[in-house]
C-alpha cells in the first residue's frame, strides 16, 4: 500500500490538525456573511408547518455528547408522526428496541442536551431542532408513544431552544431520493459483511450475521 504524505504524521487527521483553523475570527474569514433569511428563519419554537414538518417525518437523526464532549449522531425511525409534539416547545420520541447500548439516552442523562435532523422520505427539506433533554419513564408519557408498536421502555423529550429548516441543497446535491443516482447493491459491502468485519470473531459467518439480522428484524418490535 501506497503512503500519501498526509500519513506520514501518523494518521492524515494529525497531520491536517497542524494548521486547522482555531479561532473563530479566521474561520469566519473562509466565508461570506449569511444572508439575513438564513439568519432570520431560526426560532426558539415550533411554527404550524414545522409541527406538520415533524408529522410527516419517518426518520430523525440524533445527535449527543457525554461529558467529555465525545459525540455520537444515532438514527431514530417509525411511521410518519411517530415523533410526538407536545406543545410548541416540546417534543418526544419514543425509544424503541434496539441494540440497547443506550448511548445516546446516557449522553442525554450525563449533558442533558441533544440535536434532532429531520428527514422526510422523498423530500429535500430538512428540519434541525436543538434544546434541553432528558430521558423520561412517566407511564402517561409513554402510553401515548406506541406508533412503533407498544408503549416504549423510555422517551427522549427535547426542551425546544433552536428550530432552524434547512434549504434543501444537500439533499438535492446528494441525489439520496432518485433511484436512478444510487449506486447498485454490489458497489457496496452488505450490512452483514461489515458486522462480521466489526466484530472480528473468526468462529462466525456471513451465514450467522444474516440469521441475527433477520431475527433481529423480526422480532424489532419486542
Amino acid at each position: 500500500m501506497t503512503t500519501t504524505p498526509l500519513a506520514l504524521a501518523g494518521s492524515a487527521f494529525d497531520s491536517l490538525r497542524i494548521d486547522a483553523v482555531t479561532d473563530q475570527e479566521t474561520l469566519r474569514r473562509a466565508y461570506a456573511l449569511p444572508g439575513e433569511a438564513a439568519v432570520r428563519k431560526q426560532m426558539t419554537e415550533l411554527t404550524e408547518q414545522t409541527r406538520r414538518l415533524i408529522g410527516c417525518s419517518s426518520l430523525v437523526l440524533v445527535a449527543s455528547a457525554d461529558a467529555e464532549g465525545n459525540c455520537d449522531v444515532s438514527p431514530r425511525g417509525g411511521p410518519a408522526g411517530f415523533v410526538a409534539v407536545l406543545d410548541a416547545r416540546t417534543v418526544a420520541i419514543p425509544d424503541a428496541t434496539g441494540n440497547k447500548r443506550l448511548d445516546t439516552l446516557q449522553n442525554v442523562v450525563a449533558t442533558g442536551r441533544a440535536g434532532l435532523l429531520f428527514v422526510i422520505p422523498g423530500r429535500t427539506t430538512t428540519l434541525r431542532v436543538n434544546g434541553r433533554a432528558c430521558v423520561s419513564t412517566r407511564p402517561e408519557l409513554l402510553s401515548q408513544l406506541t406508533a412503533v408498536g407498544k408503549p416504549p421502555a423510555s422517551a427522549l423529550v427535547v426542551g425546544i431552544e433552536e428550530v432552524y429548516p434547512h434549504c434543501p441543497k444537500s439533499l438535492l446535491r446528494s441525489g439520496a431520493w432518485k433511484p436512478e443516482q444510487w449506486l447498485p447493491a454490489d458497489a457496496q459491502p452488505t450490512s452483514a459483511e461489515v458486522t462480521l468485519a466489526q466484530l472480528r470473531m473468526p468462529e462466525l459467518t456471513i451465514a450467522d450475521i444474516e440469521q441475527a439480522e433477520a431475527d433481529s428484524l423480526k422480532y424489532r418490535y419486542e
